[in-house]
Order: C-alpha cells, then structure tokens, then sequence
C-alpha cells in the first residue's frame, strides 16, 4: 500500500513540475508587442528606489531613459545624502537633459524595510496617477513601462513582473539563475494562470487613486512590500497580474550572497503566508526522487538508475523551458540545479524557524516591524520609538 501511495506521490510531484514549467513558458512566450485600451495611454510616473553602487548600475539606470512611452517622468529615491550611486544619477541626468527625471533625497521610516522607506517621497512627489516602483537592478527594456500598462484590466490592483536571472557569471550565478528563473517565475506565472496571483517586488505597479486610499502605510503593514501589496489587492477585491519578465542582469555571484537572499525572501513568505508556505518543502525534487528510489526498491527496479532517471526527466524540463524563453543554460546549469535542489529543504526549514533577515548590509527581524506598526498606531512617531 505504502509503495502504491509513493508511486502515486512521485508521479504527481514530476506531473505537476512538468505542467507548471509548460504553462510558465507558454506565458513568457505569448507576450507580443503591448497593445492599449482605445485613447491616450496613461502617464505613468517611474519610481527607482537606489541603495549603493552595484556591477551593472550604469546599464539599468541608463535603460531607464530609454522608455518608449508618451508620457512619463522618472523619480530616483535614494536615502542618504552620502550614498556612492549618487555621482552616477548626477551623470546620466545631466547626459539626458530631455528626459524629465529629478532626484529625491531623504528617508520616511513607516516599517523595517528600507526600501520601502526610500519608495515614500516617490509616491508623495508623483506626478501622473499611476506609479511604477522598479528596482534598481532591473534592466528595463523600451516597451517595459508599455507592456505593465497593457496588463491592466478593470479588475486589476496591480501589475507585477517577475524578475529574470540574465548575463551570470560563474556556478553562483547560475544558482541565482536556477532560483530566479525555472523555479521562482515558473511558479509565479503558474499560480497567476490557475488562481490569484501574487506580486513580487522587483516590479509594482500602482494605481496612484489606490495608493492613495490605502495610504504607504498599508504597504509597511508587512516586512515586504510585495506581501503587503498582494494583501491590500485582495482586500480591495482586485487582483494581481503580471507583465513579462523584468531582465536582471546577475554578474558574478557568491555562494552567501544567493544563500542569504534566499533565507531572507523564504522568512519573509513564512511571516505573510504561512500557509502558502509550508507546501513548499514539496517544491524541489529531493522528497519526490526519495520517494521515486523507494517505490523503484518496493517494486524491486533498480533504484539507483530509476533516480536518475527522475532527476534528469525534471532537470531537462526546466533546461528546455529556460532555452525556450531565452534564459541563460550552459554547462554550469545541471550543477547549478544539484546544488539549488539540494539547498531548498535548508532554505524551507531555515525560513520556517528563523525571523531574522539581512538586506543590504542591514540587519533586520520580524518583530521590529510590529513593533513599529504598534507605534504608529499608537501615534508616536517612529524615531522616538525605535
């Protein structure tokens, strides 16, 4: 009976990893040129919230006026009047004169996360009625601005694009990549076209009339913005869509550093969604391939070759959905793989246990956020209480 149940759970799991990875690629594959409502596209204003310098600053703020859209005005949000991507703001401002784009300096503490903190005088500052907050590390191509306006409906709060691993360098690179791209996006495209969607940070899209009513506060109601903003969505009866990836060039990566941004996102899902979380130890193929290796034993085929087997069919499915939609796949892609699936169950159980988190340099845990929401509430301002 037992091996029959094992049998059953290790096809499921392969069957489930294989339509997940289809659906993804056929929506990264159908997105076309962005196509709008009957009149006048929206202006948009283009939020960029920056913290310090990184290997490829230069190529995403330079893509930023590279926008090929009517009307829009980028706003770059930095905290610190000291802080070292400023130069570079200063020089690609000055090199495109034509573009409307101004820079704010300053820092309005509503939560723990920084970035949300720096994301604050943009809305405030924002001149047209929808906002779009685009981190510092996407890459945007010219229709990007035009595609998240083209997924809007009526029933949407807010439009999200999934971040894109490109350009790696070296095996942690390609780990970065094995996260970001088959595994990450391919569950955020297939969660969106079988239910409700979920935002993800890197890319939000914004309404300003629904900021507006909700207040930033409600986005500094959870450690995350992305979380928060899902749940002020749903509260709102609207829903999440999503726009095409959003390119994120990676560089060389090392092995505590795609560790560390794994821990900390892997918390943060436990501390919002709890629920939603706890399947995801099921995510990887380290319990599915135990229980292909014990029903192959059960059934007296041979183990070690059934395993193999089984890995290379869910390996193969992700390297043929990245090569379809264009992700990076190179000889380092199967290692990348064995280390990522090896990883996840440490990721689970580390994200289940732990609260504490790091961003930037930044030591951060859970609690400091409810504390801080308590203090709020409760009036007093948050530098006299924290």
């Amino acid at each position: 009976m037992l091996c029959t149940i094992l049998t059953a759970a290790a096809l499921f799991f392969l069957t489930v990893h294989i339509v997940t990875l289809a659906v993804a690629g056929w929506r990264c594959g159908s997105f076309s040129a962005p196509r709008f409502v009957p009149g006048k596209p929206p202006g948009v204003t283009v939020v960029r919230p920056l913290c310090g310098l990184e290997t490829f600053s230069a190529a995403t703020l330079e893509s930023t006026y590279a926008i090929d859209y009517p009307t829009f005005e980028i706003l770059f949000c930095v905290a610190r009047a000291n802080d070292p991507i400023l130069p570079l703001v200063h020089q690609t401002m000055a090199a495109h004169p034509d573009v409307p784009a101004r820079l704010l300096i300053g820092d309005d503490v509503i939560s723990i996360n920084p970035k949300l903190n720096n994301m604050v005088k943009g809305w405030r500052e924002a001149r047209y009625g929808w906002i779009a907050f685009i981190d510092s590390n996407v890459l945007m191509p010219p229709d990007f601005i035009g595609h998240l306006v083209a997924a809007w409906r009526s029933d949407t709060g807010n439009v999200s694009a999934p971040p894109a691993g490109t350009m790696p360098d070296g095996l942690w690179g390609h780990l970065e990549c094995a996260f970001l791209n088959t595994y990450e996006a391919r569950w955020q495209y297939a969660v969106d076209t079988f239910g409700n969607g979920f935002a993800q940070g890197k890319t939000l899209f914004y309404r300003k009339a629904d900021l507006d009513r909700c207040g930033m506060q409600d986005l500094a109601s959870e450690p995350a913005e992305d979380a928060a903003t899902t749940k002020m969505v749903q509260k709102l009866g609207l829903r999440v869509r999503l726009a095409p990836p959003s390119p994120q060039p990676l560089g060389r990566r090392e092995f505590f550093e795609v560790w560390g941004r794994q821990l900390r996102w892997a918390r943060l899902r436990r501390a919002t969604f709890l629920w939603e979380y706890l399947p995801e130890i099921f995510s990887g193929n380290v319990i599915p391939v135990i229980f292909a290796g014990y029903a192959a034993g059960s059934f007296d085929l041979p183990v070690i070759a059934l395993m193999l087997a089984y890995i290379a069919i869910w390996w193969g499915a992700e390297m043929s959905m990245a090569a379809y939609c264009r992700w990076p796949v190179s000889w380092h892609t199967p290692l990348a793989l064995l280390v990522r699936d090896c990883l996840m169950p440490a990721i689970w159980v580390g994200g289940l246990t732990g609260s504490s988190f790091t961003w930037k340099g930044t030591a951060m845990r859970m609690e400091d956020n409810r504390r801080l929401q308590q203090l709020e509430t409760s009036g007093l301002s948050s530098n006299e209480g924290v």
